[in-house]
């Protein structure tokens, strides 16, 4: 057995390591400058309360993005020698978001144990690669993101720190093997046991989902499948269920080998990145496709993220949690005995507040940040959750999963489906959402971002947007000279959360206009950037009347653009005269 001593090294304190909405994202530079990682490392282990760290096991992998080797290697040698017990890792260090809240929850290790917590080693949806984004975040005993009571320590901590510690004579482990390697140290035993990162993961599904009603959909030859994992880590996953467990043709996988750069892409499921689903659902109309499959979807770096389509048709995700949470508990097991309440975060449009009230549902409107929802379903509170920033999710773990919204999805169209697969017609994507609309109201909806922004003026914009709500009678005559048939501004004000179970309150949350008509403007600085300031614009268009749910989307948000972008002078504060990105 090799054993190892402990090393103390002297560092100083590196500026700018406070956590974002998911943990610390930077360039893969930065991240590589000396004591960068090692530091906040040490000052995530500071933060934990001792039972956390000395003799407990926990969690190390990630999307697999590049650096993402080095850094589980560094964080090895660092659990070591401060008294952590056994690292698990995923198999080539690749364990998707979801899945890694489903070992912390589930798995038991052969001794016994279970893990205390999760270094999970991912940017999410940003690019990787050696001049693109790296990023760490630390995950609880509950499976869920770090709350901010130990997000301000860590943070505090990287202001303080003199010394770390590790275990520098310990050598590589390969993770390439699954298997256990042991080392001996200061305080006894220390194991790393590389697992195959699927397995918990497809038993916690399997336990959700009825799989057979799902492979009798994929079997049926009227419905055709394509699953894009953006060159993910949920192609670590893709092949064996939907392959090998749902029986759907390999060819209806695309992108599903996870490199470290995600194939020169920006693994980011949406409209404008997602290129090649994009095509092959035939919502390209500069490359139109004769047959196009029945459904599609696609997952972000990390799977925690999702995008639904249909042929032709593109579900938005406000759409897709309302639409989830509306049939869940007829169409999936696991939510057989109903659900205990749903959640959307602030910026997402209020499809699901119009589902809840429908069915009697408790409902929580929470900042943007998974962690609260993870609250809530932490206290029987939230059983389907959703943002719109392609986030879906359910209280089987405490983050959003991306392949669970897509097994969702067919679980759906396999009960709405049911008796009907040898059919002259399927009930296909589009004929559920549009269903969904005419019983519930559709909700007209788009999302403007502005990435890379100067931070400054992305303050001074935000500045200007509270200035106003101090007189909304001003407002609204801004407004009427903008466009005249847009309804009046009834409120305004900067979002608060309190949160029911622990009653913290996160404050300066996003900037609201909500509007007579059920409609609603949202302006909020996103934290998951690398560099600058993002700025996302959230437009929200409610329409109850049957005869204009069928408009196109950008017809029927045109005016309320209009207002969005005059009313913030968002030309006049960013220099932009167009967003990035348009959802």
């Amino acid at each position: 057995m090799v054993m190892f001593k402990v090393s103390r090294v002297e560092t100083n304190p590196i500026e700018g390591q406070k956590p974002g909405t998911s943990g610390l994202r930077k360039k893969v530079k930065v991240f590589k400058q000396p004591h960068y990682l090692e530091n906040f490392v040490q000052a995530t282990f500071n933060a934990l309360s001792a039972d956390k760290v000395k003799g407990a096991t926990i969690v190390v992998s990630g999307d697999g993005r590049y650096y993402s080797k080095d850094a589980i290697q560094i964080i090895i040698k660092m659990a070591a020698a401060n008294g952590v017990r056994r690292v698990w890792v995923g198999q080539n260090g690749l364990l998707s978001t979801p899945a890694v809240s489903a070992v912390i929850r589930e798995r038991v290790g052969a001794d016994g144990s279970k893990a205390s917590g999760a270094f999970i080693l991912t940017a999410s949806h940003n690019p990787g690669g050696p001049h693109e984004d790296f990023g760490i975040k630390y995950n609880m005993e509950n499976g869920g993101p770090a709350p901010e009571g130990i997000t301000d320590k860590i943070y505090d901590n990287t202001k303080t720190i003199k010394e770390y510690f590790i275990g520098e004579d310990l050598p590589d482990v390969d993770i390439s093997i699954v298997g256990l390697t042991s080392f001996g140290g200061p305080e006894g035993h220390f194991d790393v046991d590389v697992f195959d990162a699927a397995d918990d993961y497809v038993k916690l599904m399997k336990s959700i989902f009825d799989f057979e009603s799902i492979k009798k959909l994929l079997a049926s030859p009227k419905f055709t499948f394509c699953y894009d994992a953006l060159h993910g880590v949920a192609g670590a996953y893709a092949n064996r269920i939907f392959v090998e467990e749902l029986g759907a043709q390999e060819s209806s996988l695309i992108n599903c080998t996870p490199k470290e750069d995600f194939g020169g892409g920006h693994p980011d499921p949406n409209l404008t990145y997602a290129k090649e689903l994009v095509i092959r659902m035939g919502l390209n109309k500069s490359k139109p496709q004769d047959n196009p499959p029945e459904f599609g979807a696609a997952a972000d770096g990390d799977a925690d993220r999702n995008m639904v389509l249909g042929k032709r048709f593109f579900v938005t995700p406000s759409d897709s949690v309302a639409i989830i949470a509306a049939n869940a508990v007829q169409a999936i097991p696991y939510f057989s005995d109903g659900l205990k309440g749903v959640a959307r975060s602030m910026p997402t449009s209020a499809a699901l507040d119009v589902v809840a009230k429908h069915l009697k549902l408790k409902f929580f409107e929470v900042p943007t940040g998974w962690k609260f929802f993870g609250n809530l379903m932490d206290a029987g509170m939230c059983s389907v959750c959703g943002e719109e920033s392609f986030g879906t999710g359910s209280d089987h773990i405490r983050e959003k999963d991306g392949i669970w919204a897509v097994l969702a999805w067919l679980s759906i169209l396999a009960f709405k489906n049911k008796g009907n697969l040898g059919g002259e017609k399927l009930v296909t994507v589009e004929d559920i959402v549009r269903q969904h609309w005419a019983t519930f109201g559709r909700h007209y909806y788009t999302r403007y971002d502005y990435e890379n922004v100067d931070a400054g003026a992305a303050k001074e914009l935000m500045a200007h947007l509270i200035k106003l709500q101090s007189d909304i009678s001003g407002v609204n005559k801004i407004i009427k000279g903008i466009h005249s048939d847009v309804s009046d501004v009834v409120q305004a004000d900067e979002f608060e959360y309190k949160d029911p179970v622990d009653g913290s309150i996160s404050k300066h949350q996003g900037i609201r206009y909500l509007f007579a008509d059920g409609s609603r403007l949202v302006f909020r600085l996103s934290g998951t950037g690398s560099e600058g300031a993002t700025i996302r614009l959230y437009i929200e268009q409610y329409e109850k009347e049957s005869s204009k749910i069928g408009r196109e989307s950008q017809d029927a948000l045109a005016p309320l653009v209009e207002v969005a972008l005059k009313l913030s002078k968002m030309t006049e504060f960013t220099g932009r005269s167009a967003p990035t990105v348009i959802t």
